[in-house]
């Protein structure tokens, strides 16, 4: 038979074994030897040419292995989701039993989680695909990674990620420690933050309020809101801002500051946490530079 038609009746040019011999391959592993014109990706699945594999041809064999109603999860699943997880395997999840081989983690699930259409490939949710990917990793700052990108990106929240882990309890550990740290230093951060605004005895800041310029576009929504000169004061966490997107964001939100004339002072929690006395200096400092200046032309604003 014709190459041509084997790969019409191919997807993506992967095959099962069981296909070609009913398309009258007697014996498709003589193709598949080193030097062969095909390839074995994995028990019972071709891929009709020995060139390197194509990701989506990786996770086409994978799920062929995998069996009907098989879905993607962990770090393909999160790529597929645009977040920036690491890890070269593909995790499947199966109704059945069925094994994996080399890369391929084939893992039962009782019951299968909910998929959707993604690539052209059943994939998770996000948060489902997000602890599971953790459950692999066996570092808290790969793990904090990729739990505050997809928190940052608005891919899932808090609340979801928590729900998935405590519903998939084995093995997420980590990605509940990582969600109880992140959960803490925000909570804790804003607590020191109101505190050195009393101490030092500025104009009572609104906390959480989103301002907007002359012409009612948004310009940003600071941690604290020092509305008599029109100041802002960001408290910058690391963990919300790894890769190059993050630090993309930050950038383009200081620069709407900085085009409606508003003074920003920026602040890690671990400074003010280790040295509040500094950051006070700092943040009246920057009060006084402001209220030297003509007020900027921004107000608050509701957000429905």
């Amino acid at each position: 038979m014709r190459i041509e038609h084997l790969r019409e009746r191919s997807d993506l040019g992967v095959i099962s074994a069981g296909a070609l011999r009913s398309l009258g391959v007697a014996n498709p592993w003589l193709k598949c030897r080193p030097g062969g014109p095909w390839q074995r990706m994995h028990p019972g699945v071709v891929l009709l040419h020995n060139g390197p594999p194509t990701r989506d041809q990786h996770l086409t064999a994978a799920l062929m292995r995998a069996g009907p109603g098989a879905v993607v999860t962990g770090a393909e699943a999160c790529r597929r989701h645009g977040l920036p997880a690491r890890g070269t395997e593909i995790h499947v999840l199966v109704p059945g039993s069925v094994r994996g081989s080399g890369s391929l983690i084939l893992e039962r699930a009782v019951p299968m989680p909910a998929s959707s259409d993604v690539d052209g490939f059943p994939v998770v949710s996000a948060s489902r695909a997000v602890v599971d990917a953790c459950r692999l990793l066996r570092s808290s700052d790969e793990a904090t990674a990729l739990v505050a990108a997809a928190i940052q990106r608005g891919r899932c929240t808090p609340a979801s990620l928590a729900e998935e882990a405590r519903c998939n309890r084995y093995g997420t550990k980590l990605v509940r420690d990582v969600l109880r740290e992140l959960g803490r230093a925000e909570s804790v951060a804003e607590r020191d933050a109101r505190r050195l605004s009393r101490r030092i005895r500025l104009t009572t800041p609104y906390w959480n309020v989103t301002i907007a310029d002359a012409a009612g576009v948004v310009v940003g929504r600071p941690d604290a809101w020092f509305d008599d000169v029109g100041l802002a004061w960001e408290i910058d966490s690391r963990a919300f801002h790894y890769g190059a997107r993050d630090y993309e964001r930050t950038l383009a939100r200081n620069s709407r500051y900085a085009a409606a004339g508003i003074l920003v002072v920026q602040t890690l929690p671990t400074r003010l946490r280790d040295c509040p006395e500094a950051v006070g200096r700092e943040l009246k400092a920057a009060h006084r530079a402001a209220g030297a200046r003509t007020r900027p032309p921004v107000r608050i604003v509701e957000v429905g």
